[in-house]
């Protein structure tokens, strides 16, 4: 789950998390462990431990941190649009406060630098939950859930009962997007077959029939009146659990209000068979048919662009891109 953190990197290093941290947990205390974790593609996340057992977790936003930096740059567009690159502290602190408000556990928020008086990064001081991740923990067949399932169940339905009428990214709350969800996410999907058939020929020997498929799902889907608050990327890696085993969100930076489906198409994918104990009812089974095709071909151009650069995990990322494109091809024989 960890790496070892770069000693330094133009124009951040370490030592400004560091030296934040002994100013704002008492310069008594003496630091001696750092260590960057892994996780955290578009941000430094980096776990401070002190001599006393005291740790803290610092996130810098600065381009030396952000893997995507290598690959190839995508055309400018909407900063609203729920699938715009998703970064910055600003975002962070608006959907830190945002969950906080509807009763959803984060880490607390010990310190948020914004200024660049002492570093060339906006930086943050959190809490570091020490119980894990759910994903460690988590036995996707079990017939007993996880007791973090059910509180994590009552998060997402406090997030997706929070409305508003039109998609956008939920950290720039005055700015919102004129399309429907299912043609932001119908435009997203042409475009990573596009470039998905460029790196892949079992994808490149289809393109034809996935655009098909993609037109005649994207048919079927009406247009909706209003658009709920989701995580985007919640997955059992985002959840972290608290000495009570209770779950915390993490990289929130990304919240949007958009449809619910496209939540739910995440979470059975990443929580497999353990999905049972977060489903939903009242779902557009055309959404989800949509949706599903959608979110395994931004899984296959995805990764394949961050490795466009020094991505650590990159076996990782590969298998991740095997496995969704099987889940492509197969959507052809549905």
């Amino acid at each position: 789950m960890q790496q070892e953190a770069d000693a330094g990197e133009p124009g951040f290093a370490v030592a400004h998390l560091t030296a934040a941290a002994r100013a704002e947990l008492g310069t008594g205390r003496r630091l001696v462990a750092t260590e960057r974790l892994r996780g955290g593609s578009k941000k430094g996340v980096y776990r401070l431990a002190f001599d006393d057992g005291a740790t803290v977790i610092g996130y810098a936003w600065h381009p030396s941190q952000d893997y995507w930096r290598h690959a190839a740059p995508q055309p400018p567009g909407d900063p609203a649009d729920p699938f715009a690159p998703a970064t910055g502290s600003g975002l962070f602190a608006s959907c830190h406060a945002l969950l906080s408000q509807l009763g959803v556990r984060t880490p607390q928020v010990y310190l948020l630098d914004r200024s660049r008086s002492a570093s060339p990064a906006d930086i943050a001081l959190v809490e570091d939950v020490r119980g894990g991740t759910l994903e460690s923990q988590l036995d996707r067949a079990a017939a007993v859930p996880h007791p973090a399932l059910a509180e994590l169940r009552g998060a997402l339905r406090r997030m997706h009962q929070h409305r508003r009428a039109r998609i956008g990214k939920a950290g720039l709350p005055g700015l919102a997007v004129g399309r429907s969800s299912e043609q932001a996410v119908t435009d997203r999907a042409y475009t990573d077959l596009a470039e998905a058939a460029g790196r892949v020929p079992r994808i490149a020997a289809a393109r034809e029939p996935l655009a098909a498929a993609l037109r005649e799902l994207a048919a079927a889907v009406p247009r909706r009146a209003e658009h709920a608050l989701i995580h985007g990327e919640l997955g059992p890696d985002h959840v972290l659990l608290d000495d009570r085993a209770q779950p915390v969100l993490i990289d929130i930076e990304g919240l949007m209000f958009f449809d619910v489906e496209w939540e739910h198409v995440f979470l059975e994918l990443r929580f497999g068979a353990g999905y049972r104990w977060l489903a939903a009812g009242g779902l557009d089974p055309a959404r989800l048919r949509l949706y599903r095709l959608a979110l395994s071909l931004s899984l296959v151009a995805g990764p394949l662009r961050l490795l466009d650069g020094d991505f650590p995990d990159r076996a990782g990322m590969l298998s991740i891109v095997e496995y969704n494109t099987g889940r492509v091809l197969a959507a052809l024989d549905c």
